[in-house]
């Protein structure tokens, strides 16, 4: 679909830090870190920092804290931890700690995974908003989930939001 309403008028290089929420994976296991950092670097946006931090609210909450008081850092995109199980914690955390959302990022996400795998979305609490004037983005750790939010959603905007956040 991609009809913008009102085209950006520049590219910028939007800088981005990766996190991956897993009790599990290791920089080399970590697929959808990996799909994620190079659908960002193959449009030049820069990759700042990535991490990989367990399934546990407060280690998220601080990543995302000691994160916010980067000022080289525009966007701080999670996957992971996002669906229901008892160790999925990554929205809650995030969620406690945004200032505004973004709650079409969750809802069109949901729609969007809805063609691709019926009504299990109903599971995905993909989730976005601003902390401390960074956009958030958490997505599930599924590597097809991350592609479809990446391509679109993630990549078609990120530019006219940060530049939304900075004017």
């Amino acid at each position: 679909m991609n009809s913008q309403p009102h085209p950006d008028t520049e590219e910028i290089i939007v800088n981005c830090a990766v996190i991956t929420v897993s009790d599990t994976r290791n920089p080399d296991t970590d697929k959808s870190g990996q799909i994620i950092q190079k659908s960002l670097t193959e449009l030049n946006h820069q990759i700042v920092a990535y991490d990989i931090v367990k399934d546990e609210p407060i280690a998220i909450k601080v990543k995302i804290i000691d994160l916010a008081a980067n000022p080289r850092l525009d966007v701080l995109i999670f996957n992971g931890g996002t669906g229901i199980a008892p160790r999925d914690t990554t929205y809650d955390a995030i969620s406690s700690l945004l200032e505004k959302t973004l709650p079409g990022f969750g809802e069109l996400f949901r729609y969007l995974s809805y063609q691709d795998i019926g009504s299990r979305a109903i599971a995905s609490r993909a989730t976005a908003g601003v902390y401390r004037n960074k956009l958030i983005f958490s997505l599930p750790g599924s590597s097809n989930a991350v592609k479809l939010a990446m391509s679109e959603l993630i990549l078609p905007e990120i530019t006219h939001l940060v530049q939304q956040l900075k004017s």
